[in-house]
């Protein structure tokens, strides 16, 4: 067995010596007595970043993991920047989670710290969807709120999302100043953190968001649609449920092994509506109703701040097809406009160029952003907004941040409306096309192990830029990492690609950047193809989905991945 370095040993038993938790104190002595130094040493690399998604890892003992150390650290670093920027004198702090494992415990840490710190804390009353947190911090007036999460992250992750008082997510400078008064906690004995003294609330908050969610619906408008709906083993089922009796639609069909929160996320791989086989269960659910019965079918994922949508697709295999983020994003956007919308519409540098082309043709103002919705949310005058990644703002005045409820049942008032009409959301989906060129878009993502395989990845897309891909001429190239006068600086690639007319393709785009929450690097491709009629959409996909996959393969070969 190698030889464990002793200062390694002496950080370790510092560490294990103020850890609150007997779970990851248990866990600690076990890799110090049986001289685990690998893992050792990966615990104790350095310490787990807070930036602007927060915090987010993979819980276990050692400053590198999610616990409750590091926690306690984190919310320290919070109040103390509240006391340093005027907002710490008696201010309210709310204090939402999730059902992962220690969401509870980490909840109830961060509301011991900031009274401790001299303000004021508020915890809600039972795990609850991410959106009525973000509610909740403008609702009451606080100066900041934390929810703990890690979204759609493995079960083995927690996470810890920060919002200012503004009810969006902190940006920077306020996660570097933040991050500097989490590093300047010498010891856990430095911080107080009392055992009562916080407010549990009770269902008003929830009542009040609830009653929120009237301003997203037309009153008196279509109800008659049929949904099947998972939660994906979280907690948005309570929620959306009531919020579907309050708005009049039938109840939605509960897929019932998903239908309960569950840290372990059993039944599927990764508890993300958007990875291959996390729908099968929804799908197998709408197939035993009724033939005919279901209309639609929706997911949240387990913080129920992302909506998938799902619509008929006969002949396939499922009998379903998922629409992509970018689909529902301009089927909202459209249905907004369609209902007089003002005001802002926005979206990111990542999601489809289609609702730039929504807007202008409803003379509406139209911003991109660098991806998150901590970027969405600051957009002046905003009114809707959406990422690809299944994220949806329509109440921006109510949640400053993607709400997986509030977008179930605005793409459900659209489904019931069509429906009236004789119509789905596919059929809109081709009066898009044709109105405004067929915009089909697909993701290359690749999931490593190895973080600096992403780095190799960038570095070489930097150093050799491609000329060309899917033989469309690469007419322009933007290494973000630069910045503009519209795009704070990020680590990121986008190409414009020039449009082939003898081929029926009028541009093309891709974007690459590392994913910010997960060991992943991501492409996004984007084909615009004109579309002269609707007996014109069968060729023009065929067209773009080829053009797709040929963009994919060429960027795989010029990125080494």
């Amino acid at each position: 067995m190698a030889t464990v370095p002793a200062e390694l040993i002496s950080r370790a038993q510092a560490w294990l010596a103020e850890d609150p938790d007997p779970d990851t104190r248990d866990e600690l002595a076990g890799l110090i007595e049986t001289g685990r130094h690998d893992e050792l040493a990966v615990r104790f690399a350095g310490t787990l970043q807070f930036g602007t998604a927060g915090l987010r890892g993979e819980l276990g003992a050692g400053p590198m993991r999610m616990n409750r150390s590091v926690v306690i650290r984190a919310a320290a670093g919070l109040a103390a920047y509240l006391k340093d920027s005027g907002q710490g004198g008696g201010g309210l702090v709310v204090v939402g989670y999730d059902a992962r494992y220690k969401s509870a415990d980490f909840a109830r840490d961060t509301a011991a710290v900031m009274v401790g710190a001299g303000l004021r804390a508020a915890l809600l009353p039972r795990p609850l969807p991410t959106p009525v947190l973000a509610f909740a911090i403008r609702h009451l007036g606080a100066v900041a709120g934390v929810e703990v999460t890690a979204s759609h992250n493995p079960p083995r992750d927690n996470g810890y999302k920060v919002y200012l008082g503004d009810g969006s997510q902190i940006v920077p400078p306020a996660d570097g100043e933040i991050a500097d008064r989490i590093a300047a906690v010498r010891s856990l004995a430095d911080v107080p953190r009392p055992e009562a003294g916080w407010e549990t609330l009770d269902d008003t908050v929830l009542a009040a968001y609830l009653e929120r969610t009237d301003a997203v619906l037309t009153p008196g408008s279509a109800r008659d649609v049929g949904v099947v709906y998972t939660p994906m083993h979280g907690v948005g089922r309570d929620t959306l449920v009531a919020a579907f009796a309050r708005a009049g639609f039938p109840a939605p069909a509960v897929v019932p092994e998903q239908a309960e929160p569950d840290p372990d996320f059993p039944t599927v791989a990764f508890p993300n509506p958007e990875e291959p086989g996390a729908m099968d269960l929804a799908f197998a659910t709408a197939r035993a109703q009724t033939p005919g019965s279901v209309d639609l079918v929706v997911a949240n994922d387990p913080d129920a701040d992302r909506c998938a949508v799902a619509v008929p697709a006969p002949g396939t295999p499922e009998g379903w097809r998922m629409l992509r983020g970018d689909e529902v994003g301009a089927l909202l956007a459209a249905h907004l406009v369609r209902k007089g919308a003002a005001g802002t519409f926005a979206t990111t540098i990542v999601s489809s160029q289609l609702m730039s082309r929504i807007a202008a043709g409803a003379k509406l103002p139209y911003e991109e952003t660098l991806t998150g919705f901590k970027w969405l949310a600051r957009v002046d005058g905003l009114r809707y907004a959406y990422e690809e990644a299944l994220g949806y703002c329509v109440d921006p005045e109510g949640v400053r941040d993607k709400d997986g409820i509030t977008a179930a049942l605005l793409i459900t008032e659209l489904a019931a409306e069509l429906k009236q009409e004789g119509r789905g959301l596919a059929d809109l989906l081709d009066d898009l096309a044709v109105e405004f060129g067929l915009h089909a878009t697909d993701q290359l993502s690749v999931r490593v192990e190895d973080l600096s395989l992403i780095a190799d990845a960038m570095r070489r897309l930097r150093a050799q830029p491609p000329t060309a891909l899917a033989g469309l001429t690469v007419t322009r190239a933007d290494d973000l990492n630069a910045g503009s006068a519209a795009l704070p600086p990020t680590d990121g690639l986008r190409y414009y690609l020039a449009g082939a007319p003898e081929d029926g393709i009028e541009a093309a785009r891709v974007v690459v950047r590392p994913s910010g929450t997960e060991p992943k690097l991501k492409c996004y491709l984007e084909v615009v193809v004109p579309v002269a009629d609707r007996d014109g959409l069968p060729g023009a996909r065929a067209k773009a989905a080829a053009t797709l996959a040929a963009i994919k393969k060429d960027l795989s070969v010029a990125a080494g991945i």
